[in-house]
This record gives structure tokens, C-alpha cells and sequence, in this order.
């Protein structure tokens, strides 16, 4: 449900009734109450508790399926409330555990407040770090991440840095973190997107890539060793490209995905692509995660003004990956 308060509730509202025809079909997990108000003031009929998820496909052509995850406090819009963090976390637990045991195909998280969560003593820095430890222990055969990927627009970026200052990205960039985020991305699209052949694009850290050393020395001396190391491996990878002409229309036609070296670099292009509809990955755990490209918005939650595109697209990447995964 992400977080009661921000705009989850009805952008997920929005999403059941834009794909309640078409699927693929979902249930909340989350505040009936907090359902019930959204729904109400969306003008639309309540949505319907069920017991089981096996219900869920049942109803959902004429009503959101909700398993009930009550929120400690009443819920209000705009106002997020740390005694409700509990809720939170508890539907992230329910839903990745549904997804472990194969009574869902995939998980779709909405935005939350990590603050919110920090002052009730949440311990990651964020949903992707928190679902690799909610899967550690669970069966897997492929390289394990996680690893953070952006969908949008016709681009796929990967990162090897997430939420680190530039200098410290910097620093932490190392041969053994390029290997490992590669090998994932690499896995990914073959299981998750079904690419027989998957094609990576390597992005510098510097500008012009380098300009052989002279600009920086990161792409002779790190990056692209990494990139032949892998190359031996028989993943198709390119040395370090200079991060400003990769990502213009025919440079994309010659990858299936990029992997930059921090947060901006791979989020800006996405984002420019496709603001309103670019959706978050978690690659490489045992269970298919996505996530809408976007937070909580508390400014605006309660109001009618949230789209729900990224998390209508979102949901139907998640229940394409996941389906593709439950058909190998």
C-alpha cells in the first residue's frame, strides 16, 4: 500500500479502474478505511475485502480486492503519521511472502516515506534494500542483486551507485560493483524481459568518457577492465560511453539496457523519456518487483490530481516479468 497518507490510495484506484477490463489483475494490500475514503471521494463504489488472494481474479472486473493491513490511526491525506509505519512495512512483509509461496506472480510497491519509516526505526535505506532482506534466504539460481533498474520510454537503465552523494559514488565505483550489477542486468533481461541476447551499454563516470585519461582516470583504470572481464564471461557489453550522446534515439536502438555509474545519470534520461510513466525495477531477487518511478507526494495526496500512469504501468510490467518467470 506504501504509505496511507500519500497519494497510493488513489492512484491505485485509479490503476484498478483503468485495467479492471483488461488486467492484469491485482489486490491491495492495505487500509480498508483508508480504500474506502479514496473511493468515495473518487466518486467510485468501495472496493471489496476478501479473505484469500484465490479471490481475488473473481472479483476484480467489478470491484479493487483489498486484504486488510489496518493502519494503527486514522489516515489523513497529506499528513503522514509514524505510528502507521508498522502497516507499511507489514504489507511489503505480506506481499513478498504471497509472491515467495506462488499465490501472486509478482510484487508492484507504491511510493513511501522513508522518513516516516526511519522515525518508527526502520533500518534500510530504502523498498529495494528492505525486499532484498525480506528474500535472502529464499531459493534462487540466478546472480543476486538486488539491483536498482529504470523503465521509461523505450530505455532501460541500471545502476551501479543508488542513493550515495556524487563524491562518495565516486569513490565506492569499483571493478567487483560493475561485475556484479552487470552479470544481474544481464541475467534479467533474458529471464525478466526475454531477450535472448541481451545487449549492455556501459556509461563513464567522467565527462567525454575519460577522453583517455585525461578528463579522469576511472574509465582506463576501473570501468573498462570490468567491461572485458565480463566480455570473457560472454556477456556483450561496451567499454565506458560518454554518458552525453548515449542515450539520443539511435544510440538506444544498439543496446537493451545501460548501466550508469550513479542515481542522476541513469534517472534523468528515463525520466525525460517518460515523466509520467517510467517504472522502477528490483532486479535480481526471487521475486519480481516493480514500483511507480515516483514518491508519496503528500503535497498533493487527497486532491484528484495525482496520475496514476506510472503505476498502471508499473503493475503491468510486474504481471508481464512475473508471468514470464512463472511460464520458464
Amino acid at each position: 500500500m506504501g504509505d496511507p497518507a500519500g497519494i497510493g490510495p488513489e492512484i491505485t484506484l485509479s490503476a484498478w479502474r483503468a485495467l479492471r477490463e483488461t488486467g492484469p489483475a491485482f489486490v491491495l494490500i492495505g487500509d480498508p478505511e483508508t480504500a474506502r475514503a479514496a473511493a468515495r471521494s473518487a466518486g467510485m463504489d468501495a472496493p471489496r475485502l476478501i479473505e484469500t488472494v484465490s479471490e481475488a481474479a473473481d472479483v476484480f472486473s467489478d470491484a479493487l480486492p483489498v486484504l486488510a493491513c489496518p493502519a494503527a490511526r486514522p489516515v489523513t491525506p497529506g499528513k503522514p503519521d509514524p505510528d502507521n509505519a508498522p502497516a507499511v512495512l507489514d504489507s511489503i512483509r505480506r506481499a513478498v511472502r504471497l509472491t515467495l509461496d506462488g499465490e501472486t506472480v509478482a510484487v508492484a510497491t507504491n511510493p513511501i516515506a522513508k522518513s516516516v519509516l526511519y522515525a518508527h526505526g526502520f533500518a534500510f535505506p530504502g523498498h529495494t534494500e528492505y525486499l532484498a532482506h525480506l528474500t535472502e534466504g529464499a531459493a534462487w539460481d540466478g546472480p543476486r542483486g538486488p539491483v536498482m533498474m529504470l523503465s521509461g520510454g523505450g530505455l532501460r537503465t541500471a545502476l551501479v551507485t543508488i542513493h550515495v552523494g556524487l563524491a562518495e559514488a565516486a569513490r565506492t565505483i569499483t571493478q567487483s560493483r560493475i561485475k556484479a550489477v552487470a552479470r544481474v542486468v544481464h541475467d534479467a533481461l533474458k529471464r525478466d524481459f526475454g531477450i535472448a541476447a541481451p545487449r549492455i551499454a556501459l556509461a563513464g563516470l567522467n565527462p567525454h568518457a575519460g577522453e583517455g585519461g585525461r578528463i579522469g582516470v576511472e574509465e582506463k583504470s576501473i570501468i573498462n577492465p570490468a567491461a572485458a572481464a565480463l566480455r570473457s564471461e560472454g556477456i556483450d557489453i561496451s567499454d565506458a560511453r560518454p554518458a552525453d550522446t548515449m542515450f539520443h534515439e539511435e544510440a538506444r536502438a544498439s543496446y537493451d539496457a545501460a548501466i550508469c555509474m550513479y542515481h542522476d545519470q541513469g534517472l534523468i534520461p528515463v525520466k525525460t523519456l517518460d515523466f509520467h510513466g517510467g517504472v522502477n525495477l528490483t532486479l535480481g531477487l526471487p521475486i519480481a518487483r516493480t514500483s511507480p518511478d515516483h514518491g508519496t507526494a503528500f503535497d498533493i495526496a487527497g486532491q484528484g490530481k495525482a496520475r496514476a500512469d506510472s503505476l498502471i504501468a508499473a503493475l503491468r510490467l510486474a504481471g508481464e516479468t512475473g508471468a514470464r518467470r512463472r511460464a520458464a
